[in-house]
């Protein structure tokens, strides 16, 4: 029990480390930030460039409907203001994990059961900053 316990620290301490770098990485040079926040997210609303560190990646799973056809993969991330939801598509799938710093450019926000989801979506760009 106190194992879990020093584990799940040492989890929240190289996440806020990693969020801090690269907080600080982005900020120009009056100290204002160049990069979109979840605080700032609007549902049907454009995500221009949006750093998120990736807390639980779910399984895998295909989907067949009128528009797509492939692998999907729900995550939820969060980054120094709060928590989202993210929907993983095709190929992205296999690249992303549990613990990935990621970033979404030129993605879309929704919203679905009250909460917000992200999505690089088929236009936008899903990249893994750091691992």
């Amino acid at each position: 029990m106190q194992r879990q316990g020093i584990r799940r620290a040492k989890r929240d301490e190289r996440t806020q480390a990693i969020l801090n770098e690269v907080a600080a990485e982005i900020e120009d040079a009056e100290g204002r930030s160049k990069r979109q926040r979840v605080c700032d997210l609007m549902p049907n609303a454009p995500v221009k460039d949006l750093d998120l560190v990736v807390l639980r990646r779910y399984p895998r799973r295909l989907i067949n409907t009128d528009s797509y056809t492939g692998m999907v993969a729900a995550a939820c991330g969060r980054d120094e203001t709060g928590l989202v939801g993210i929907v993983i598509w095709a190929d992205d799938v296999d690249k992303v994990r549990s613990g990935d710093m990621i970033r979404i450019e030129s993605g879309w926000c929704r919203i679905r059961d009250d909460e917000l989801v992200v999505s690089a979506g088929r236009n936008g760009r899903l990249r893994v900053i750091s691992r």
